[in-house]
């Protein structure tokens, strides 16, 4: 009897710490296939004929599969990276190292199920089977205090039952080895060029000093947030004022370098006893990233489905020209100039600036929202699909599968200034 092989499909669970799939195959086989591949259909263009990846992005997620390789190595495997489809991709690599089970985390948005289920589908036809895993929320689904279809469409409704009623599971091990087959060709991790960018354009590079992808990188991140976070306690208590921070945690997020349970440990064991205003704005934020990814699971495309935006596009006939001054910051107003200028360097904007900017184009410049949405796209390095549709769809206010209208909700505070805003990208 041969041995058994499990091919692990990584996509944005670029991690080898708290990671589901990555452990369970290491139990249930003798050996562990993981895989990365670079699909050309997210380097193509979305309906505004926008690049769907930024430069900034794809160089952020370049880095974090580097990484990834790096600490899989250190445990003793490596990464086997290709350039392609990965519905194609993945029972070739199957069927060449004689695999008995592909394993992956399950994702929610429309493009990207439809890709597992063209995998799902060609892995079939091997007779091997796609197994899903849940890992992208920090509260697991089955620890939920109802099943999917009756998941509350209030997010305040949302917040208060699961607060009542669900506990966030500890974080998984990580691995201290991991047996691979004999990889004959792990491939090469391309650069910007082998994915189609032209490099003769000049490349921002603003955001390198603060977002270089990958596990190790965010783990010193969410280090240095937990350390000037609590700081803010005493600063507040000192002099009265709140003292506002950002994690800037949400691109590694995005790509699963870190975890949300992590996230969440860390920041409620740092200082059990309280915490500061911004460290429960961050747990907000990860609740939101859970609600809209149930949305997207309970809806689908639903979630985002639009009103019909004729009368927008008749207040503007100019609709074309405003969009294009919004992104490039020509807009004549300096706040919202500076906003999109940030966001065109450094592939990055806090919450709050994402909403003046979204609302402006919406409400102001009466832009259909789905442009806007599709430029967050491919500029964010945070970008997450749930995430970034939900938000915009919120600020639109469109009617969505009978959630026509959010309510936000505060983390609990004895601070009666600390709002909350919708979670980044």
């Amino acid at each position: 009897m041969g041995e058994k092989i499990i091919l692990v499909w990584f996509r944005n669970d670029l991690r080898i710490h708290d990671n589901e799939i990555l452990l369970e195959a290491i139990k249930k086989a003798d050996k562990v296939l993981p895989v990365y591949c670079f699909d050309p259909y997210y380097f193509t263009k979305n309906q505004f004929n926008n690049p769907k990846t930024g430069i900034l992005r794809a160089q952020f997620l370049i880095e974090s599969v580097r990484v990834l390789r790096k600490n899989l190595k250190e445990k003793g495997a490596d990464l086997i990276v290709k350039i392609g489809d990965p519905t194609v991709l993945l029972p070739q690599l199957a069927d060449e190292y004689q695999v008995c089970e592909v394993y992956h985390h399950r994702e929610v948005a429309h493009e990207e199920t439809q890709i597992s289920e063209k995998a799902e589908a060609a892995l079939w036809k091997l007779k091997l089977n796609l197994k899903h895993f849940i890992g992208h929320t920090l509260y697991h689904k089955e620890d939920l205090p109802f099943p999917i279809k009756d998941i509350p469409d209030s997010f305040v409704t949302f917040k208060k039952k699961i607060e009542r009623e669900s506990t966030v599971r500890p974080c998984l091990p990580t691995p201290d080895h991991i047996k691979t087959p004999v990889i004959k060709n792990a491939g090469e991790i391309p650069d910007l060029n082998d994915l189609g960018f032209d490099l003769t354009v000049n490349k921002p590079d603003g955001y390198l000093s603060v977002f270089k992808g990958g596990e190790d990188s965010a783990l010193l991140q969410l280090e240095s947030y937990l350390t000037e976070s609590k700081q803010t306690i005493s600063k507040t208590v000192r002099n009265g004022s709140k003292v506002s921070i950002s994690s800037k945690l949400s691109p590694w997020i995005a790509l699963g370098c870190i975890s949300l349970r992590h996230v969440y440990w860390e920041v409620m064991n740092s200082n059990p006893e309280q915490l500061s205003p911004a460290q429960q704005q961050l747990i907000l934020d990860l609740l939101w990233r859970d609600y809209f990814r149930f949305m997207f699971k309970k809806h689908g495309q639903q979630f985002i489905a639009t009103t019909d935006i004729a009368d927008l596009k008749a207040e503007n006939i100019n609709e074309d020209l405003a969009f294009e001054n919004w992104k490039i910051g020509a807009t004549g107003l300096g706040y919202i100039d500076a906003i999109m200028s940030e966001l065109n360097t450094t592939g990055f904007i806090t919450n709050s600036n994402r909403q003046i900017v979204a609302n402006y184009l919406i409400n102001t410049l009466k832009v259909d929202w789905k442009k806007g949405a599709t430029y967050f796209e491919e500029k964010l390095i945070d970008y997450s699909p749930a995430s970034n549709w939900g938000n915009w769809a919120f600020i639109a206010g469109v009617n969505n599968a009978g959630a026509s209208k959010y309510q936000i909700a505060s983390a609990p505070t004895k601070s009666a200034e600390n709002k909350s805003s919708v979670v980044s990208g």
